[in-house]
């Protein structure tokens, strides 16, 4: 198993912690130029009721709280689900070196496959892009639980 898939498990079972709080599964965590987590975050939207509190944010600022520092120079983000555009905004703002996810996210992703934030040329910063580690299970956890809210018949389900 390579590094990657190691961490990216992590983040799997951040957004399987974020599916039995009731939030979409996506989770994310944060790893130092050594590979060392610094962080983790799942997504807290409906239980903080803050649209800002997606796993990536919140991974993103508990790295910078543990380092010490907004820059996060070397580190990986690495993520169930293709950030959306606030999310790749912050990861390049937080200046990480890779950004590392599983499933491509057609209808809000901003790392390559709606837009494309985290290589803009006319932006300072432009991390290393790896797409699809341990694509299958991450997306299997995604389409689970949306298609488990639908059947519960809790009405149209946005990503």
């Amino acid at each position: 198993m390579t590094a990657d898939e190691e961490l990216m498990r992590l983040a799997l079972q951040e957004a399987q912690a974020a599916a039995a709080g009731g939030d979409v599964p996506v989770g994310a965590i944060v790893a130092d130029a050594n590979g060392h987590v610094i962080a983790a975050g799942q997504n807290r939207r409906e239980r903080d009721q803050d649209p800002t509190a997606h796993a990536e944010l919140l991974a993103l600022r508990a790295a910078s709280a543990a380092s010490g520092s907004w820059h996060l120079d070397g580190c990986s983000l690495v993520v169930t689900l293709e950030p959306c555009t606030m999310c790749a905004g912050a990861a390049v703002l937080s200046r990480v070196a890779r950004v590392v996810y599983a499933a491509d996210d057609p209808k809000a992703g901003a790392a390559g496959s709606l837009w494309d934030v985290v290589r803009d040329r006319r932006l300072n910063h432009r991390p290393e892009v790896v797409t699809g580690v341990l694509v299958d299970e991450c997306a299997a956890l995604l389409r689970d639980w949306f298609v488990a809210r639908r059947d519960e018949g809790s009405g149209p389900v946005v990503g």
